[in-house]
């Protein structure tokens, strides 16, 4: 599992004086992408990447200015053309889980524009 800190910023906060939801999806993001460049795939580099292909959010606490929070990021199932990525945004002073998403990304070959099987090497590092 893998833990981004998130530090909420004053224009992250609405009118209604808590975290925007669609903020929350950019925490998500920040997220996925450090848990896929600890493990090797930056989401900007090589041939093979995963493309998101569905989201699956419930936003279960608010989040306001000073709280802390951060973002856990693990793998939840593999199969042989996607991953699907469990996280959860959680209050770091309590453990509560203000948010969790599950996300579907498909494997996609760059070079050619088409989906693509998740590559063996590939498949080792999301398992860790």
């Amino acid at each position: 599992m893998q833990r981004t800190d998130i530090q909420v910023r004053f224009n992250d906060v609405d009118q209604m004086g808590h975290v925007n939801n669609a903020v929350i999806m950019e925490y998500f993001d920040l997220g996925k992408e450090v848990f896929f460049a600890e493990r090797g795939l930056p989401p900007e580099e090589g041939d093979f990447t995963g493309m998101i292909v569905h989201y699956d959010v419930d936003f279960k606490r608010q989040i306001h200015f000073r709280d802390r929070i951060h973002v856990t990021t693990e793998t939840e199932r593999l199969g042989t053309k996607s991953v699907t990525v469990l996280q959860r945004v959680v209050d770091s002073n309590n453990g509560d889980i203000c948010a969790e998403c599950h996300t579907v990304l498909a494997g996609y070959r760059r070079s050619t524009g088409t989906s693509a099987a998740i590559p063996d090497d590939i498949r080792q590092r999301l398992s860790e």
